[in-house]
């Protein structure tokens, strides 16, 4: 029994293809009819390619100029009679033509040398302009302006300047609703803070009507020669740079020192001069001042601001004179303001509330008499008599 086999089934026997014993893998040359077949699929092939070309041709001639594009690139005889063919037609339109192709009437002219002439120039007359026939020039992708000094483009400045404004707001706000030396430690380790600050003050001075800092430099300009002026937060010391060098003293307090004008003091808590505190019951004004003129020029910040006005009596002279220039929205009682500074040992001169956007007060030193310490405390908690000054967030 054959391997494999089952009854009443049975596998026919594949047909052994005669190629199949060839194990050669050339290509086999096509028998005799094949190339008969090749031949006559040629001829049809020919048949075709000219029928449709004469069909092409026909359908070029009823479409007329108008779908013939000239190749300045070719170099067939067969333009150059499509060119003058064109060109005569379009002289023919404009009623002025004239011989070899060339258009008078138009803003081309165009002219082709010899039968097979591989060069054709076209030349494009200049328009008459007012400018004495210079061209017009083309547009060109403007860049965005940049600022020569900082290299910011006017969008990136922009953004900076945003971002500036916020975190000199953010800053403002800590100085005015914190104590003091909360401020002081703040900057302490991180100067930038305070060199920020002022310097989104400076950028809101612009907006201002007038800047108190200018008038006391016109004012104190023409106080007596060696008068000793101290500006208790003074910033980047304006007062100081403004007053003429030869003729004032002007010591200048602030968080943070710059090296050379500002000497580093929180002058809400210590102020490093000379000047004592009466030290009996009976009045005095202390002893050992050198200071005629104390500055508080936008400078009452912090929540503990009322301990500044007493570190500017201890080191003013028996006498000397206390300025104070704060923002108008900041009172909440003007009356209880002038009442608190006196308290402390001063006697309003003048007040000059005609700014709107400033009020400025002028002080005299008075004796006074010693206090405890539980009495100073409850005078230096008065400080809520002045608001926090907030700008506008924008």
């Amino acid at each position: 029994m054959v391997l494999f086999e089952v009854p009443g089934w049975s596998v026919p026997t594949a047909p052994v293809s005669k190629f199949a014993q060839s194990t050669s893998k050339k290509r086999k040359r096509p028998a005799a009819q094949d190339a008969d077949k090749m031949q006559s699929v040629e001829v049809n092939l020919d048949k075709l390619m000219q029928k449709l070309g004469s069909v092409g041709k026909h359908q070029e001639d009823k479409q007329g100029p108008k779908k013939k594009k000239m190749n300045h690139k070719k170099t067939t005889g067969g333009l150059d009679a499509k060119v003058e063919h064109a060109t005569s037609k379009k002289g023919k339109e404009k009623g002025s033509s004239s011989p070899g192709g060339s258009i008078k009437g138009g803003a081309v002219e165009q002219s082709v040398k010899g039968s097979l002439g591989p060069r054709k120039k076209i030349k494009q007359k200049k328009s008459l302009k007012p400018d004495g026939g210079k061209s017009e020039q083309q547009p060109q992708n403007v860049s965005p302006t940049v600022d020569e000094v900082s290299g910011l483009t006017s969008l990136q400045k922009g953004m900076k300047e945003s971002l500036d404004g916020a975190r000199f707001r953010w800053i403002n706000e800590l100085l005015y609703k914190s104590d003091s030396s909360e401020a002081a430690r703040m900057m302490k380790e991180d100067p930038a803070v305070f060199h920020d600050y002022h310097s989104g003050f400076r950028h809101q001075v612009q907006s201002w009507p007038s800047n108190p800092v200018s008038h006391y430099i016109s004012q104190l300009s023409s106080y007596p020669q060696n008068t000793i002026i101290a500006d208790l937060g003074c910033g980047d010391a304006t007062l100081a740079r403004g007053l003429p060098p030869k003729k004032l003293r002007v010591l200048s307090f602030d968080l943070i020192s710059d090296g050379a004008y500002i000497v580093a003091a929180d002058i809400c808590s210590h102020v490093p001069l000379p000047g004592s505190e009466p030290s009996s019951s009976q009045m005095s004004e202390g002893e050992a001042q050198i200071v005629d003129v104390v500055v508080c020029a936008l400078s009452l910040m912090g929540t503990n601001w009322p301990v500044c006005i007493r570190e500017a009596w201890r080191v003013l002279k028996p006498g000397g004179e206390l300025k104070i220039a704060e923002v108008a929205s900041r009172f909440t009682d003007v009356d209880e303001f002038v009442s608190l500074i006196n308290s402390i040992g001063f006697k309003m001169k003048a007040k000059d509330d005609h700014n709107s956007h400033f009020t400025l007060f002028e002080f005299k030193k008075v004796a006074r008499t010693s206090r405890t310490d539980k009495e100073w405390s409850k005078v230096m908690s008065n400080g809520g008599i002045l608001k926090p000054c907030e700008y506008k967030r924008r």
